[in-house]
């Protein structure tokens, strides 16, 4: 049990590093009391990585249940990230770290960023995918951002 509130402390901090910032939504079907159900796309910058972006879209349910935020969204999401200025580093990174997180049901369902450094490359690899207490998703979504050779990823 002390394992998984260690675990569960981490996440919560990793998630509060990186803050999502609202690029639009499109709406995907009218509803006639509440919300209408909508793509969001979000973006979010590395919190140890200057100078790159993710922008993360998913679905984001509408209707009464979501108007209360009780609507479970669906595990579904897609991932871009690219370097919008110079890259710097700013910690050496883990080989896999979560850098976002964010619940998308009242329980237990989470979207989750994991950043992976490809050292071989010089490339950091960003993934999504949801996933719940019990059964995750095997729904995903991969980018890949390549890092200048004159810039070395410094590893932990």
């Amino acid at each position: 049990m002390k394992k998984y509130s260690l675990a569960l402390s981490c996440c919560a901090a990793l998630a509060a590093s990186a803050q999502a910032e609202p690029v639009g939504e499109v709406d995907t079907a009218f509803k006639l009391i509440g919300p209408d159900h909508k793509i969001v796309v979000e973006a979010y910058d590395d919190p140890k990585v200057s100078g790159v972006t993710c922008y993360v879209s998913r679905a984001k349910t509408g209707g009464i249940s979501g108007a209360f935020g009780l609507a479970e969204d669906k595990a579904e999401a897609s991932i871009a990230c690219r370097q919008v200025g110079p890259v710097r580093v700013t910690q050496p990174l883990a080989k896999r770290e979560e850098v976002y997180s964010e619940r998308l049901s009242i329980l237990f369902k989470r979207l989750r960023v994991v950043r992976m450094v490809d050292p071989a490359r010089n490339t950091l690899v960003y993934l999504t995918y949801s996933d719940l207490l019990i059964d995750g998703s095997p729904k995903n979504s991969v980018t890949a951002v390549a890092i200048d050779r004159g810039t070395p990823i410094p590893l932990k």
